[in-house]
């Protein structure tokens, strides 16, 4: 892997103040920032879980007795570095809401059901060639509020630690050719199409199974001219 941190990424990255996202207004820093050096247990350690994946971690189907509610899906991919490598042993997690559009969270109070046998939340390691796979349950829509019958696409939050305390990218992945796209403050903060477009998941029919499940490709570009745009909010 390169020593060598190419830049050209950056300008995915949606803007610190993005106006239609209201939330953004008062999170974004209204003064310069200061640089903090980093310390070397942040550029090493600690390694967040990578030895604590248990069975089904990635199955959130299977992580109650019974099956959850909605279209059951699998999401798969590789994580890659800015030439296209694989980057192996990196911890993928992911967290969603449920079929109806809830997340099993306190602050989460749209009148939508609960679902008692899905929690939304999944964990794996890409292997020696980068992949990783979840099967979960499609996320429905939900309403948030930013402003007149605002409602999130479907999406799935990941994260992928690599193997220090800073190398952690936080993105969000979308669903091909929602409908909500066009009225989404946080997918459209991203401002360049074609870095949208890697936020966006294909229909992957050569890996569905039948009567089963779809299934949707995911590959997470960590960094460079292709780097996956980041969830700065």
């Amino acid at each position: 892997m390169s020593l060598i941190y190419p830049r050209d990424g950056l300008s995915a990255y949606p803007k610190h103040l993005t106006p239609d996202y209201k939330s953004t207004v008062k999170r974004s820093p209204t003064k310069p920032l200061i640089l903090m050096p980093h310390t070397l247990s942040e550029m090493t350690g600690p390694i967040y879980g990578h030895n604590a994946i248990e069975e089904n971690d990635n199955d959130l189907t299977k992580q109650f007795p019974g099956e959850p509610l909605g279209e059951r899906i699998i999401v798969h991919g590789y994580v890659l570095d800015e030439d296209k490598r694989p980057v192996a042993d990196s911890l993928v997690e992911l967290w969603q809401a449920n079929a109806c559009g809830r997340y099993v969270h306190l602050v989460d109070q749209h009148p939508a059901p609960l679902d008692p046998n899905f929690t939304g939340a999944g964990r794996t390691v890409t292997d020696k060639n980068g992949y990783y796979k979840f099967i979960t349950i499609k996320p429905g829509a939900y309403p948030w509020g930013n402003h007149y019958n605002a409602w999130r696409p479907n999406h799935i939050h990941f994260s992928v630690f690599g193997h220090s305390f800073l190398s952690r990218l936080v993105t969000q992945m979308y669903f091909p050719g929602d409908y909500l796209f066009p009225f989404d403050p946080i997918f459209n903060s991203v401002t360049d199409e074609r870095d949208r477009a890697r936020m966006v998941s294909t229909f992957d029919l050569e890996n569905t199974i039948p009567d089963w499940a779809l299934c949707f490709r995911f590959d997470i570009v960590l960094r460079g001219r292709d780097k996956t745009p980041e969830d700065m909010h």
